[in-house]
């Protein structure tokens, strides 16, 4: 089993706030290092420790910049995604995870859940508190977790492409596409929910926040 810790980089333009993640996830996790914490979009994308493991990245930066882009841009360098954000809005909460972050917290919850995240997203997994799934309505009783592979298969399947462009997209076989789709359907039909044509499939997607209608 490897020691290599996971290398992340935190973005937020308010430096008591960085300072104090940094110390915080630094305390309280022995397999994170911090190896940026910088309070610029530009600055992460210019560190020399970039790209890392995983961006925790403010989603309030006053830059003008809109946050989808930067998750597209961290997205195609290969580097997974939590956003923070003081809000707990739904709707914001939905666009984030729609635009590509694989995780969700608010700056209010403590150290052990933004490492809780850090350590989903670096496995490919996404995370949001029992706290934003019962904002969002969407408790984990009621809706399966579903794999970041999964996620990105079922956006794009419900947002109207078919499978052959699914798997082009990401990288796949047609086979495999229609295996993550089944096995997506197998995870919401265990929970007692139908997702077995595109339409019901698309419904669920907007539903959970994986695509914005």
């Amino acid at each position: 089993m490897s020691d290599a810790k996971i290398r992340v980089a935190i973005v937020d333009d308010h430096r008591m706030i960085l300072n104090a993640f940094t110390e915080w996830i630094s305390g309280s996790a022995h397999d994170v290092d911090v190896v940026a914490a910088v309070p610029t979009w530009p600055e992460l994308l210019t560190h020399p420790g970039f790209p890392v493991d995983v961006v925790l990245l403010d989603l309030d930066l006053k830059d003008n910049i809109p946050v989808s882009l930067k998750l597209s841009t961290l997205k195609t360098t290969g580097v997974p995604t939590v956003v923070m954000s003081a809000y707990s809005d739904p709707g914001v909460v939905r666009e984030a995870l729609a635009a590509g972050a694989l995780g969700y917290v608010v700056k209010s919850e403590p150290a052990s859940a933004m490492v809780e995240a850090i350590r989903s997203a670096q496995k490919g997994d996404s995370y949001v508190s029992a706290e934003l799934d019962a904002a969002l309505g969407r408790s984990k009783s009621l809706s399966p977790r579903l794999s970041a592979q999964e996620r990105r298969v079922m956006a794009l399947y419900a947002g109207g492409e078919p499978v052959k462009s699914v798997a082009y997209e990401l990288g796949i076989s047609e086979e495999t596409a229609k295996s993550y789709l089944k096995r997506i359907r197998e995870k919401y039909r265990n929970m007692g929910i139908d997702v077995g044509t595109k339409v019901a499939l698309r419904k669920q997607a907007i539903s959970d926040g994986i695509i914005v209608n």
